[in-house]
């Protein structure tokens, strides 16, 4: 069997004490966080929703001003034909024969025939600003809804975190300092176990009577026994957890709980000697 490396002049008894204060320092943060629950997520979702409203919304208002640029226009060319026809009618005083009288009586029809057209684009027009009105006016409720909600959401979120700002601080200084005193190999497998197991987040974890506190597999008696030496860390071989005997985790005499081995064979050294 390897020696231990000595990091920091910690023992490895110290390392897998400072590992599993470091898992519960990070079980407590974890804590925290699950009070916070989804809140900012959802304050996060919400504030994306009313800005993807604000852009729908000033589009909206940009095609509405359009449309009324449109009917102002429509309605121009309508004034523009009234006009004409009032100057058509002027002109059959001095109407000279049938081919004037017709050729005026012709432009008075094309422009009547204009101004229908017009008419009818206008109620178009105006039959899709009413729909978009509507559908703008929808939005703009839904909006104030959601404003409301985010509103009550980062009030929640607020009170939670003045409750649990100082609370977590404190947590956060533990870790620093219990991180220390494990070595850099060790914390990357360490976070790598936290990332994976993200629902529980545990990566170091003591022996239940016989079996492991993660995963609930049987550990063999010949790895608790090299447990208790405490001269080299050991993982779970059916979830890859730290493993620490629950005497050293929770100065508990755990010696009922275990079965008594003193062979080796057959045993595979785990991935933590060195």
């Amino acid at each position: 069997m390897a020696k231990s490396k000595i990091v920091n002049n910690a023992t490895i008894e110290e390392r897998l004490t400072a590992l599993f204060e470091l898992q519960k320092i990070d079980s407590n943060i974890d804590d925290v966080h699950k009070l916070k629950g989804e809140l900012p997520d959802e304050v996060q979702a919400l504030e994306d929703e009313i800005a993807q409203l604000d852009e729908r919304h000033e589009r909206s208002r940009n095609e509405i001003k359009e449309l009324d640029i449109k009917v102002a226009k429509f309605n121009a060319d309508i004034a523009e034909a009234q006009m004409l026809i009032e100057r058509y009618d002027k002109q059959q005083d001095n109407i000279k024969n049938n081919r004037e009288y017709e050729s005026i009586m012709n432009q008075i029809e094309l422009q009547r025939l204009e101004i229908e057209l017009c008419q009818k684009r206008i109620r178009e027009t105006k039959t899709i600003t009413d729909g978009k009105n509507q559908l703008l006016d929808a939005s703009v409720k839904r909006r104030e809804q959601r404003v409301k909600a985010l509103d009550a959401k980062r009030e929640e979120l607020k009170k939670i975190i003045t409750k649990t700002d100082k609370e977590e601080k404190n947590y956060q200084k533990q870790r620093e300092k219990a991180r220390k005193v494990i070595d850099e190999r060790t914390l990357v497998y360490y976070d790598r176990l936290r990332e994976f197991y993200h629902r529980d987040g545990l990566a170091v974890v003591s022996i239940d009577r016989t079996a492991c506190n993660g995963c609930h597999n049987q550990i063999p008696p010949q790895v608790r026994v090299e447990l208790r030496s405490r001269k080299r860390m050991l993982n779970c071989e059916h979830c890859g957890r730290i493993l620490i005997d629950r005497a050293l985790a929770y100065g508990e005499d755990n010696a009922n709980d275990e079965e008594t081995f003193t062979g080796y064979a057959g045993y595979t050294e785990g991935e933590w000697e060195e």
